[in-house]
């Protein structure tokens, strides 16, 4: 289990974090959905280890943890198969087995023959994105670290992405901390979505979600979520 039990963070310009209470459970997919710069990248870096908290107490209790970037982060000297195996070859897999590990992840995710030896110059975003999704799955993670990931998509390719993420963490019974600023998106991928406040980010809701796919469903659920009082305020701006 991941936890973080008041965990606040202040950089030079002031307080980013306050008090944050916050648990991932195996297997559970949990959005954290808030506002662009309210801290949700901070908070996913102090839960991959790489920013410690101000105060309060952090413990990631998961044994092997993984990162999926806003941009794929991809060699580009490899092609989509020795890029998707990069993490078991640093774990001494041999290549032939590491390479078949990673082909049977990369067709998972839509993959056709004729891509799997092009470079990511050759590769349009949307594939791009899936060689680094693949590339955190193929060392069999307990949990996923997904920093906005489709940020940078076309709607049609986003949704395509969100159902594949999906169905792989629910293969691989894997958790997932994702964070975004879409609330479609939110509703689309999450078991529970945790709301927060503009910085300095507190948490405002916690919610138990039952993930939709159809149009009417996510939308329906965004604007019931947007309802509540202690969302629509933190993730509306005010005009006035």
């Amino acid at each position: 289990m991941l936890s973080l039990a008041g965990v606040s963070l202040s950089f030079g310009d002031g307080p980013v974090l306050d008090a944050i209470d916050l648990t991932v459970h195996p297997g559970e997919l949990v959005v954290i959905l808030g506002r662009s710069g309210c801290g949700k990248t901070t908070l996913l870096r102090m839960a991959a280890g790489a920013q410690a908290p101000s105060r309060g107490l952090l413990r990631n209790g998961f044994s092997n943890t993984t990162m999926v970037f806003q941009e794929p982060r991809l060699l580009p000297w490899a092609d989509a198969l020795d890029n998707a195996a990069f993490g078991l070859k640093a774990r001494g897999m041999g290549r032939a087995t590491r390479r078949a590990q990673a082909e049977a992840g990369l067709r998972r995710l839509g993959f056709e023959t004729g891509d799997l030896r092009k470079r990511p110059a050759e590769l349009s975003g949307g594939m791009q994105q899936r060689v680094a999704i693949a590339r955190a799955l193929a060392v069999a993670p307990d949990l996923v670290l997904m920093d906005e990931p489709f940020s940078a998509l076309d709607v049609g390719l986003r949704q395509d992405l969100q159902g594949l993420v999906r169905t792989e963490v629910e293969r691989a019974r894997t958790a997932v901390l994702f964070v975004t600023h879409d609330i479609t998106e939110a509703v689309r991928l999450a078991d529970r979505i945790v709301v927060l406040s503009a910085r300095p980010s507190r948490v405002v809701a916690d919610v138990r979600h039952a993930p939709v796919s159809t149009p009417s469903a996510i939308y329906e659920a965004a604007a019931a979520l947007l309802r509540r009082p202690d969302v629509g305020p933190a993730l509306v701006a005010r005009t006035d």
